[in-house]
């Protein structure tokens, strides 16, 4: 028995599947790609559903959302997820929360005590500016303006300014994903140094097969077999947020409004049209390319990370400052 009195996750989960690796995080960094890529290998189960957030229960979300669905928040139906997996694969997932989390490290190790683990990390403001326009798009944050939004992050832990329909507040704390040595720190406590590959987005981005390959070995799968490099889940800037919820909500929704405008549109366009019409809606109208960064507010947050910068380069002993050009930021 845990010492909350529970029975151990590992006693649970007897004689099902388990996951063995998991891509932790962080999210806008590669996460999604590697997801896509690792479970084309014929070596290798993950589940269609990405992010099942599981040992994150940090950041469960506070209610329902209307526009998505929530994870699995119980074992059984979390190893539901790999049932379809075959003997001998490795068995994997991936939630880009989990690196963020403060309690999915021990959590993991409960229940998977091997567990391969895999996270990447980017270069700490381009990765909290894509964040930021990631987190508008899911309707969690609702200040489009990225200035705006870090500044709001004292109010927001005395719940304050806090949108009144995002599901997952939580996130919204932009500072606390920069922790990277002490969200590291949390793997390495729980996992030998074997089991944990701390990968740096810039190499997956301009070196994605080799780095691809180094996983695969890492994986202990054939690294040999052919690895498609792809671009998916690419940073955009949505326009209007009320815009986005309703094409979301005719295209996928079940309330009113969906009924009524569906069933008008399906009396004049045939069921392709209508799917194509509402794709280029989103896409033209709803979403656009990011705006161009403000410079000054940007090397203001270089400023502030570059402690954490210097920290994660002697951790990783690896030359980061240089390599995100903080250098010269005095």
């Amino acid at each position: 028995m845990t010492s909350s009195g529970e029975p151990p996750l590992v006693a649970l989960a007897s004689g099902l599947t388990v996951p063995n690796f998991f891509i932790v995080g962080h999210s806008k960094s590669g996460t999604t790609a590697l997801y896509e890529m690792l479970r084309r290998h014929p070596q290798i189960h993950m589940p269609d559903q990405k992010e099942p957030w599981f040992f994150c229960t940090d950041a469960w979300p506070r209610f329902r959302p209307r526009m998505a669905g929530v994870g699995p928040q119980t074992l059984e139906r979390y190893l539901a997820l790999f049932s379809g997996a075959e003997p001998g694969q490795r068995v994997g997932e991936a939630s880009s929360s989990y690196l963020w989390s403060a309690v999915a490290a021990e959590r993991i190790a409960a229940l998977q005590p091997q567990a391969r683990i895999v996270a990447i990390l980017r270069e700490p403001v381009s990765f909290l500016q894509s964040l930021h326009l990631q987190l508008v798009q899911d309707h969690i944050e609702w200040e489009k303006d990225f200035r705006k939004a870090i500044s709001l992050e004292p109010q927001r832990r005395q719940g304050k300014r806090v949108p009144r329909r995002s599901h997952r507040p939580q996130l919204l704390m932009y500072s606390e994903y920069v922790h990277y040595v002490e969200q590291l720190r949390r793997y390495y406590k729980v996992f030998t140094p074997e089991q944990v590959l701390v990968l740096i987005y810039d190499d997956f981005k301009s070196e994605n097969e080799a780095t691809v390959r180094t996983v695969l070995r890492f994986l202990e799968v054939d690294d040999t077999h052919q690895v498609e490099s792809m671009q998916v889940n690419p940073t955009v800037r949505t326009r209007s947020l009320q815009l986005d919820e309703m094409v979301h909500a005719i295209t996928v929704g079940r309330g009113p409004l969906s009924r009524v405008v569906k069933a008008g549109v399906k009396v004049f366009t045939p069921r392709t049209l209508r799917h194509d019409a509402l794709r280029l809606t989103l896409g033209r109208v709803v979403r656009a390319a990011p705006k161009a960064p403000d410079e000054r507010f940007m090397l203001e947050l270089r400023h502030r990370f570059k402690g954490e910068v210097q920290a994660l380069s002697e951790f990783m002993d690896r030359d980061l400052v240089r390599l995100w050009g903080y250098e010269d930021v005095k």
